[in-house]
């Protein structure tokens, strides 16, 4: 792995096409870095792969660069397209979901307002600062697309068809149980997975308390929705988020 610094930029990358970073950018390679110039950082935009550039004018606060030299081609990221869907939690915790979801590969990031979602105000300004570091700390080549909060039925309608929808579902049918008892449990998610290969795919995370009766029922009822187990343990929101994502870019995303 290179060491030199990567940064996300939204211009186009053209061999010695010069370009302005932005104030962040500069003051991160010229006062955290103390790069200066003739100094080099890696570069992508999510469209032309991934270049070295190097600072050719540092005037002030500004900081020009010129790409020199493709380093990576933009083909061969993860094939199949992965959205994950999950119902907002605690600020750090929500956080945590959207760093692990980037690094994991998702292609989109959405989150979704349940019944029984406690937070339902998000910063997606904050989330795509989030998921940009993530992308530029993980050596992906795009940025996933963060995008802002949807109702359940909302962004299930948004999907793409053919979109296989994992709900991850971690209740059973016994009314008077905890957790809806042992009967009527989802198959193994990995088992699930195997009938699934070659298609794109959106992960459904609940909230704490998991999804309401009514939703459990339309959820298990619509087309195109595959019911999931991630095990005999009830896990928090993010754990479910990162396990499902793990489970299923080694079944059927890019670790094969």
């Amino acid at each position: 792995m290179s060491s030199l610094p990567r940064l996300f930029v939204t211009v186009g990358l053209v061999p010695d096409s010069a370009f302005s970073l932005d104030e962040e950018q500069a003051r991160y390679l010229t006062r955290v870095m103390r790069l200066n110039i003739g100094d080099a950082a890696r570069v992508f935009n999510g469209r032309d792969g991934e270049w070295r550039a190097e600072i050719t004018d540092i005037a002030g606060r500004r900081v020009e660069m010129t790409p020199v030299e493709k380093l990576r081609e933009q083909a061969g990221q993860g094939a199949l397209p992965l959205t994950l869907l999950f119902a907002p939690v605690k600020k750090s915790e929500t956080d945590f979901i959207v760093e692990k979801a980037t690094e994991l590969g998702a292609a989109i990031i959405q989150p979704v307002i349940t019944e029984r979602t406690q937070t339902r105000t998000v910063r997606l300004d904050r989330f795509q600062k989030i998921a940009l570091e993530a992308a530029e700390q993980t050596e992906r080549l795009d940025l996933p697309e963060v995008v802002d909060a949807l109702s359940l039925d909302a962004a299930l309608a948004a999907l793409p068809d053919g979109t296989a929808l994992i709900f991850c579902d971690e209740a059973g049918d016994e009314t008077d149980a905890p957790w809806g008892g042992q009967a009527g449990r989802a198959g193994p998610m990995a088992g699930v997975l195997e009938g699934v290969k070659g298609r794109a795919a959106a992960i459904l995370i609940g909230p704490e308390g998991g999804f309401s009766p009514a939703e459990r029922t339309f959820l298990r009822g619509r087309p195109e929705t595959y019911p999931v187990s991630l095990g005999p343990r009830i896990l928090r929101a993010e754990t479910a988020a990162v396990s499902a994502m793990t489970l299923w870019q080694a079944i059927c995303g890019d670790w094969g």
